[in-house]
């Protein structure tokens, strides 16, 4: 999934409705999930905004445009404005997945396709793999349909997770996808995960603890976590090293790569980690 550039028939009908000095500030670029547009805007456009949403809308296709906002709060929730459209509910198609969400509400990142691809090879079907932050199926929808492990998706959002049994059944993976409406640390399964996912930012490292609970020995963590640039390379590791040790655990890095850039001088990172009890 990729942005897109400014097609010519969005400025031909635009150039004749707005001032010239704003046709130059139009997107020039846009996301596009399913058939809803995340549109960034800028302010010196908004009197124009829902003329300029419904011209994007009926030159690209799409049934709805969201003005692009910022994303909130522990679940993280996006605000975004509903520009033109009533239904922001689509079913986005990728890498042979179906990712059925409500794009106004549930946070799907473009900029993360590279890591959906991936997890789509990572694993083995003889696995038990605990996706602890799941979302709509984000990262743990890959494993169960393309590597047919067996997949513990945790979604602790009422919403988010009606979309989550949703796409179980739509992808045809519900005899191994199997998923749970609570917050991963009421989780009680121990020692039962090869491989876990760790599909989340800013205050990962809090959930470590019960991420090495859940594992068994030697499984592998896929750490996502975001990390100022001045603190890498030698962060995140050293800080799950340290949390790991507290709770009688070794850590061998496996892999180490970079999602995207969070904001500016931070990058949100994932670690591929073989956990041992020592």
């Amino acid at each position: 999934m990729r942005t897109q550039v400014i097609k010519p028939k969005i400025r031909e009908i635009l150039s004749k409705e707005l001032p010239p000095e704003l046709v130059s500030l139009l997107p020039k670029r846009w996301v596009k999930i399913g058939d809803v547009l995340l549109l960034p805007l800028r302010p010196e456009l908004e009197p124009y905004k829902h003329r300029i949403a419904q011209v994007y809308a009926e030159v690209i296709g799409a049934k709805a445009v969201l003005r692009k906002g910022h994303i909130h709060g522990e679940t993280r929730k996006p605000d975004y404005e509903l520009l033109y459209g009533k239904d922001t509910v689509t079913i986005h198609v990728e890498n042979g997945i179906k990712y059925k969400l409500d794009v106004a509400k549930i946070m799907f990142s473009p900029a993360n396709v590279k890591e959906r691809v991936r997890m789509a090879s990572i694993a083995r079907p003889d696995e038990l793999v605990v996706d602890m932050f799941a979302g709509v199926g984000h990262l743990s929808l890959p494993i169960a349909v393309h590597c047919k492990a067996r997949v513990i998706a945790i979604e602790k959002d009422p919403y988010t997770f009606k979309f989550l049994v949703e796409n179980i059944h739509l992808n045809k993976v519900q005899d191994r996808m199997t998923a749970y409406n609570m917050d991963n640390r009421d989780f009680p399964g121990k020692d039962i995960a090869d491989r876990i996912l760790m599909g989340y930012v800013v205050k990962t490292h809090e959930f470590i603890p019960k991420a090495l609970e859940i594992a068994k020995n030697e499984a592998i963590i896929h750490y996502h976590n975001t990390v100022p640039e001045k603190l890498m390379p030698r962060e995140p590791l050293e800080t799950f090293k340290k949390i790991a040790r507290e709770h009688g655990y070794e850590v061998e890095k496996l892999n180490e790569l970079k999602i995207k850039r969070y904001a500016p001088g931070v990058w949100h990172v994932v670690l591929d980690l073989r956990v041992y009890k020592t």
